[in-house]
């Protein structure tokens, strides 16, 4: 009888035997389930005196029952599998363990990702905790710090060099061409036709653009903060 399932055909066979301590009956059971091609052998109200037993030809005898000797065969039950099915079992139990094992990790997974986002909520509360306390103090190399921290490494996305019909250039060489091209276009333009007439004023403004005197300097030097990065003079504050 085949039970047809969505995945395989099992071929069943179920009998009444009665007991199977006559000399031999276990292997006649057998040729017959192989004669047949059943892959699971159901035998009722049967008599047996051991819980499983491998034959020789391969098939697995399992039994559930009374073992006493005078125990009645009516409250017996066995069952013999082929050696296919017996594997087929086995796989099928090694999926079940798998399809568990996957479960578990998919729940410790939403553990794992819920903790790191609440540790990473507290990280930027107390960064900003800090940001504030930081701001009130007037420690701004702190608070700039805290804010570079917070706003992450963000690089603004390269635009691609373009010739003047649109299309992109990606040769170093062509693309160095047209940046010359493009500065030589925008700084050398020609003369207005109508220059604006802007009329010289009419004295000079009291501008001093001598050198700086010496109290001058000490004064700039005081007003630097210091751990200020060189500047072009690379004379760090």
């Amino acid at each position: 009888m085949p039970l047809l399932t969505t995945r395989a055909t099992i071929y069943l066979g179920t009998w009444h035997v009665r007991t199977m301590w006559d000399t031999g009956r276990a292997f006649q059971i057998a040729a017959e389930m192989r004669r047949y091609n059943l892959e699971v052998h159901e035998i009722s109200e049967t008599h047996w005196t051991q819980v499983g037993q491998r034959l020789t030809s391969g098939e697995l005898l399992l039994y559930s029952g009374h073992e006493e000797e005078n125990a009645p065969h009516t409250q017996g039950v066995a069952l013999m599998l082929k050696k296919e099915q017996e594997g087929s079992n086995q796989y099928q139990s090694n999926k079940s363990r798998k399809s568990q094992t996957q479960a578990e990790y998919t729940e410790v997974n939403k553990q794992v990702k819920r903790s790191i986002k609440i540790d990473k909520r507290k990280y930027v509360e107390d960064l900003a905790t800090t940001a504030e306390k930081a701001a009130r103090e007037g420690n701004m190399r702190q608070l700039y710090d805290i804010t570079k921290k917070l706003s992450g490494n963000r690089r603004k996305a390269e635009r691609p060099v373009k010739s003047k019909e649109g299309e992109v250039i990606t040769n170093i060489e062509e693309q160095q061409n047209r940046w010359v091209e493009h500065f030589k276009e925008l700084l050398n333009r020609p003369a207005p036709l109508n220059p604006s007439n802007i009329e010289a004023a009419p004295t000079d403004l009291p501008i001093n653009v001598g050198p700086p005197t010496i109290e001058e300097i000490s004064m700039a030097i005081r007003q630097i903060k210091s751990g200020k990065a060189a500047g072009p003079d690379n004379i760090p504050a």
